[in-house]
């Protein structure tokens, strides 16, 4: 019997020769990660259990994120703990105005190739499976141990293996593609399991989007979301890391413990409508909500593939004026990157608010939080009560040209029917 992907990895980083679903073993990491709300937690662990140093610098990053630029006195004193603690440590640190929201962050910085594990301070941690990579969010005493003897206990999971087919079509992204996913198997349905994404229509998914895919995985439950490294893998991470890796695959008669066929070509775009990831619906049958604010950003959903999809609603067109939009790029340098393309510009002109790079409303920080009564579409990953302020309002999860068509119309409408140029 041969191996899944996420066995593979589990056997190349632990001193197991086999290991099957539900084995407990040590796990070594090769990276980890944590942030400005994770980060202080674990350090306080790690002197109550009397450590003074990380087991190799080289393989630690801390990224200021959640609470960047701080919002108050306590979380500007969470960026002086975090950067004072990485300058004695000497690990790589990203701080305000160096960096953006870490998991687009690391892996456009070259810290994640297929075949690594990642352990994060953060339960999106999964996201770096859209470059192979085992990544798994873990508390922060598990961070701490994982910090000081660089591996972590893991229970090995099962495998569920989602097939993509078909063309995808116009207005529908990778958002969708999850959606789709855990609309299907719920919330609970990859509980122990890792969604492993397979199938004729990965060669036409982007980076951009497999990231939008992986990031929601722990939504349905799972550990992490994997996607086979191919050549679009190759493109994305040549100039990126001089790291070596290799092509891995599950073997043909390794055992999963289900298979999920999605036909792309025939998904419309989807939402999730409050207050759960798997409260999933068309758009057709959510079109005509009345929309309080639009929030398009977030760990995987404020990439140049989302701001040019925003672009192309926002294009020629004004947001609602009983519609406030929010746009997030994800880091400092898509940042740059969209205002050379004049994307920023756009937006603005078009009425719309630009954010530094920050997590800020989309976990409920700060940033654009919601009222009492208030309605949101956002290209976020959570929507569960008081997720981004108050547990009164509403939030609706969906795709950048769905968010963004929205903004143009003050309500949730089809982005077929807000197109470049036209007047709504």
């Amino acid at each position: 019997m041969g191996y899944t992907l996420s066995e593979k990895i589990m056997i190349e980083h632990s001193d197991e020769d086999h290991v099957a679903p539900g084995d407990v073993i040590l796990v070594r990491c090769d990276v980890v990660m944590a942030n400005d709300v994770s980060g202080p937690v674990a350090f306080r662990a790690m002197e109550q259990m009397g450590a003074t140093k990380v087991f190799d610098p080289n393989k630690v990053v801390m990224v200021s994120d959640h609470f960047m630029p701080a919002k108050d006195a306590r979380s500007a004193e969470l960026q002086t703990r975090l950067k004072e603690w990485c300058d004695d440590q000497g690990v790589t640190y990203y701080g305000q105005g160096r960096g953006g929201i870490e998991h687009t962050l690391l892996a456009q910085e070259g810290w994640v190739t297929p075949g690594m594990v990642l352990a994060g301070g953060d339960s999106h941690t999964c996201t770096y499976g859209a470059l192979g990579a085992f990544g798994t969010g873990l508390g922060s005493t598990d961070i701490a141990a994982s910090l000081v003897f660089g591996e972590f206990w893991q229970t090995v999971p099962g495998t569920i293996q989602i097939e993509y087919v078909g063309a995808k079509p116009r207005f529908v992204t990778g958002k969708d593609l999850i959606l789709a996913v855990i609309g299907r198997i719920g919330v609970a349905g990859g509980t122990d399991q890792v969604l492993e994404f397979v199938g004729p229509s990965l060669s036409d998914i982007s980076i951009d989007e497999r990231l939008a895919v992986s990031n929601m995985a722990v939504e349905a439950g799972s550990e992490s979301g994997l996607f086979p490294a191919d050549e679009v893998t190759a493109a994305y991470l040549a100039g990126r890391s001089d790291k070596e890796w290799s092509f891995q695959h599950s073997d043909a008669d390794a055992e999963v413990a289900d298979r999920l066929r999605v036909d792309i070509g025939a998904l419309p775009p989807l939402v999730a409508k409050p207050h759960s990831p798997g409260n999933v619906a068309s758009i057709s049958d959510t079109a005509g909500t009345k929309i309080d604010q639009v929030y398009i950003g977030n760990c995987a959903n404020g990439t140049m593939t989302d701001l040019r999809q925003t672009a192309e609603m926002l294009r020629d067109n004004k947001v609602h004026k009983n519609t406030r939009a929010i746009i997030v790029p994800a880091t400092q340098s898509i940042y740059r990157e969209a205002m050379k393309e004049g994307l920023l510009d756009l937006f603005v002109g078009a009425g719309a608010i630009v954010s530094t790079p920050t997590c800020g409303a989309c976990f409920g920080g700060h940033n654009g939080v919601m009222g009492r009564g208030e309605k949101a579409v956002t290209t976020t990953n959570r929507n569960f009560k008081g997720r981004m302020g108050s547990g009164e309002a509403g939030v609706y999860l969906a795709n950048a040209y769905v968010a963004a068509a929205a903004a143009v119309a003050g309500e949730l409408i089809d982005p077929a029917d807000v197109t470049a140029g036209a007047k709504v």
